[in-house]
């Protein structure tokens, strides 16, 4: 039994509704949970006092640190940069997860509290309609962590810390219950403690101590203490508003009411749908909202349009708060990933504000956020001109969606059924909101189905584990080698012993070899034994042990001191290329933002790619200047430092920017600094791979080009040292061809290239007058070949000419009730009507070929022969 429950004589009891066992101080029949208990704190504030959400967060951090818990900075609300199993920080237990919760790092405190924002869309088609939930929510967190040999606190205490906590606040004890459950989550269970008063569940204490094995559990050495306190909903029971937005976003709402020109309306009802959704499940919104049209006497028509303005203001006070976190955390909105989910939730809150009709921007709104928490957490300000400008980006795009859309939809509606699957296809692929389709729809009388989860069910399609990349077999070898790469980076030469040969592969105690990883290609070079040399052509990690792969084992042994020697060359210029890459990373936040984000790399021996998360495509202008700062840190020729450090420690001194080549397993980090002469950190990164001493090292770097490889992400290509040089050389080989044709010196081939130029739009203006000439001269020897079918005069004539060419000839054929198809010998068709004809060309060219065009000109290929065309326009036309 808990320790407070017998001190102060709560009751075990159960709930005579659902069943649940729960403890309180005095006899209830129910749980105090909904949809047992109704919320019963509206109008009525559970507090002393009303809290706003900036003092809840501190009041609660307060309550902790003084009953010794440490406070920790929150973490991003990208998951990405820790790990790589979910999107997006969904609970403060995820910030410690895998690599704490499993025992393999301490935390960065013990016991220790925290605020962290989290953003879940698993309910978001719900904010603004049940009055209650939210897409962007802090969860309050105290965590002790319980190791066999420093044991912190356990149930005890963790109910105790709670039920003080709520009395602090002014919350009556006899109104809280504790009720009995059973939590799960990311491979973990325990049982738990759901911490309710006046309906409302304010808290959950977690006690997490198993792992979850198939279809059983099995006890886990770390016991944890996970709890999660909801601050908003703190902070609305200490209001008592009618819904849990107005608790919040109070100033925003009268700002989005006056607006829009939205009138008050009862606060009784907005109170009772608040109630309501706490009784009925949340995804049969049309329950809820029979059941609260019954009970204000409207119907459910004059309901929806009654409460369709607020639904849209309180979701967009909702989710622009979720954007100014996502954003300001350098989330950029693409197609994948997280950055699909943060493009989902603003086309989702341009729609809510296209419905108000009111003119503020998108922006507008999200500021409203930044300056409101910018005594919690100014780094959000600090992204300000990156959010705005992202904002604008996205809105000019998705209006360019919807302004695409209708011919899309209409064609669709032509041909298929619009159904679930089709829907998410548009959205997904075309940006097509689904109430846009249905308003299209509606245009040809045709009804699309929506279902109220639609964004929920979108959501959850993409909130999925990162798909890893393929792994290469290798063998399992249970020894370890030492790594001499960091500590003798300049040496070319070692002595090494084989300790296990498993087919080509070889494991020395000791090796220089560098293994793939982190991006960057392998050493090779050779092993020598007795002045044989043994070709080492790939070397990878398996566990604490380096593989070398030989071609060629021979007469080598286990137990065979050998010597070892790496390729030089190769190593001296992968090393340039990997210390390139932190280099332009660099330079390239320092130009483009701070939002830019390490989403890939490569170093190869010619040139290496750095894959990074921007919104929109990168200037010549910002690449010359990029290039600039890069190669001004080379001639600085600034120190590298690299150093093995605890990983709390570097998290704590250099945040998560350090993550920037992807997860880093383990406790200890090696840490590879860019330091300029003042000290000041230019880049510093967890990194295992080799670098250069100093910056002056890696010489020359030329960006050869950059590449869109897709929405939100944009590579860089580079070369450093001689091989920028080669690049540079063959560049002016192929400059000096260009000037030798052109008759012209280097320096002036783009005058050259001009002259050219203008010369070649002379010669095609003269070209498209011969050909149009061509085809007016064919005009006459075709004009008499048509043949009456039906109503209609067709034309199905083989012609020796170019596409072009036939292109002028049926605008000078297809007039009146004229249909003319030329083909040409490279099987290219071109079909035209004149203006009488009611034949679809577009629909035409895709019957006897592939291709395609407008309703009275499409081109394309095909294979049949003009006999079989004539048939089937004769079909057509039923004759």
């Amino acid at each position: 039994m808990i320790k407070l429950f017998e001190e102060l004589g709560f009751k075990k009891q159960k709930c005579k509704k659902c069943g649940k066992t729960f403890w309180s101080l005095e006899e209830r029949e129910t749980c105090g949970d909904v949809p047992c208990d109704k919320y019963s704190f509206i109008g009525k504030p559970i507090t002393k006092k009303p809290y706003t959400y900036e003092e809840m967060v501190k009041e609660f951090i307060k309550f902790f640190e003084e009953h010794g818990h440490k406070p920790i900075k929150r973490a991003p609300v990208t998951a990405k940069r820790w790990r790589d199993d979910i999107l997006l920080t969904i609970a403060s237990i995820a910030v410690f997860q895998p690599w704490v919760t499993k025992g393999l790092v301490k935390p960065k405190a013990n016991p220790l509290v925290i605020a962290q924002p989290c953003i879940r869309l698993t309910d978001v088609d719900n904010v603004g309609r049940t009055g209650r939930h939210l897409t962007c929510f802090t969860m309050g967190g105290h965590h002790a962590f319980n190791y066999e040999n420093n044991y912190i606190y356990w149930k005890d205490e963790t109910v105790e810390l709670c039920f003080n906590f709520f009395k602090k606040l002014g919350i009556d004890e006899k109104s809280i219950t504790f009720i009995e459950s059973w939590w799960e989550g990311g491979g973990n269970a325990g049982p738990c403690f759901e911490v309710l008063t006046h309906g409302v569940e304010l808290a959950t204490l977690v006690f997490m101590q198993y792992e979850k094995v198939g279809n059983g559990y099995k006890e886990i050495p770390l016991k944890i203490v996970d709890t999660g306190y909801g601050i908003e909903r703190f902070v609305w029971a200490s209001t008592g508003k009618e819904t849990i937005y107005d608790a919040l976003f109070e100033d925003l709402i009268k700002k989005l009411k006056k607006e829009s020109g939205v009138k008050d309306i009862d606060k009784e009802i907005l109170q009772k749908i608040t109630e309501l959704s706490g009784m009925i499940e949340a995804d049969n919104l049309s329950k809820l909202r029979a059941e609260l049209a019954k009970h204000v006497g409207l119907t459910v028509e004059e309901l929806n349009n009654l409460l369709e303005p607020y639904e849209n203001i309180y979701a967009l006070s909702d989710h622009t708060r979720a954007l100014a976190f996502m954003l300001g955390d350098g989330i950029v909105p693409s197609n994948v990933k997280d950055g699909y989910l943060a493009r989902m939730l603003i086309r989702k809150s341009l729609r809510h504000l296209d419905k108000l009709n009111i003119s503020l921007e998108l922006y507008d709104l999200v500021e409203w956020h930044l300056k409101k928490l910018k005594n919690l957490y100014p780094e959000l300000l600090e992204m300000e001109d990156y959010i705005k400008e992202v904002l604008e980006i996205e809105e000019k795009r998705y209006r360019e969606t919807l302004r695409r859309g209708e011919n899309l939809v209409k064609r669709l509606l032509k041909s298929n059924k619009i159904d679930l699957d089709k829907l998410i296809e548009l959205y997904d692929s075309h940006g097509i909101p689904p109430e846009i389709v249905r308003e299209i729809a509606k245009k040809y009388n045709k009804d699309i189905e929506i279902p109220d989860n639609f964004y929920t069910i979108v959501a959850e399609r993409h909130e999925q584990k990162d798909i890893k990349k393929e792994e290469k077999t290798l063998p399992k070898v249970d020894l370890e080698t030492e790594l001499l790469f960091y500590k003798y980076p300049k040496e070319k030469q070692f002595k090494a012993k084989i300790l296990k040969i498993i087919d080509n592969y070889i494991v020395l105690d000791k090796t220089l070899f560098y293994p793939e990883g982190g991006g960057q290609k392998p050493d090779t070079g050779f092993l020598i034994k007795d002045n044989k040399k043994y070709r080492v052509v790939d070397v990878q990690k398996s566990g604490k042990s380096v593989l070398h792969k030989v071609e060629d084992i021979d007469d080598l042994k286990e137990g065979d001191e050998v010597e070892g020697v790496i390729d030089w060359e190769r190593r001296e210029s992968l090393m340039r290329h990997h210390t390139s890459v932190h280099i332009i990373l660099a330079s390239l936040r320092e130009v483009l933002g701070k939002h830019i984000w390490q989403a890939g790399s490569d170093v190869d021996v010619d040139k290496a790619r750095l894959d990074i998360t921007h919104y929109k495509r990168i200037s010549r202008e910002e690449l010359k200047k990029i290039e600039k700062i890069a190669n001004k840190i080379v001639l600085s020729n600034y120190k590298i430092e690299s150093v093995f450090m605890d990983r709390n420690e570097a998290e704590e001194k250099f945040g998560f920017r350090i993550y920037q080549g992807g997860v880093v397993p383990g406790d200890i980090l090696r840490i590879v600094m860019i330091k300029d002469n003042n000290n000041n950190i230019i880049d510093v990164q967890a990194c295992g791979g080799t670098h250069c001493q100093n910056t002056g090292e890696v010489g020359f770097i030329k960006i050869l080009k950059t590449e869109r490889i897709q929405d939100g992400v944009e590579r860089v290509i580079f070369s450093s040292g001689l091989k920028s040089l080669e690049y540079i050389q063959e560049l002016e080989d192929k400059i000096n061809k260009a000037s030798e044709i052109l008759r012209v010196n280097p320096e002036e081939i783009d005058k050259g290239v001009e002259k050219l130029y203008d010369e070649y739009k002379q010669l095609r203006k003269k070209v498209e007058e011969l050909e149009k000439k061509v085809g007016e001269l064919k005009k006459y020897e075709l004009m008499n070949k048509f043949e009456k079918i039906g109503e209609y005069e067709i034309l199905v004539e083989k012609v020796n000419l170019n596409p072009n060419e036939m292109l002028s000839l049926v605008d000078n054929l297809a007039l009146d009730n004229k249909i003319v198809i030329l083909i040409n010998e490279n099987n290219f068709i071109v079909c035209k009507r004149g203006d009488n004809v009611k034949i679809d060309m577009n629909e035409l060219i895709k019957i006897i070929g592939k291709g395609g065009g407008k309703d009275y000109l499409a081109k394309g290929k095909t294979d049949k022969d003009i006999n079989n065309i004539k048939e089937i326009i004769k079909n057509l036309i039923g004759r």
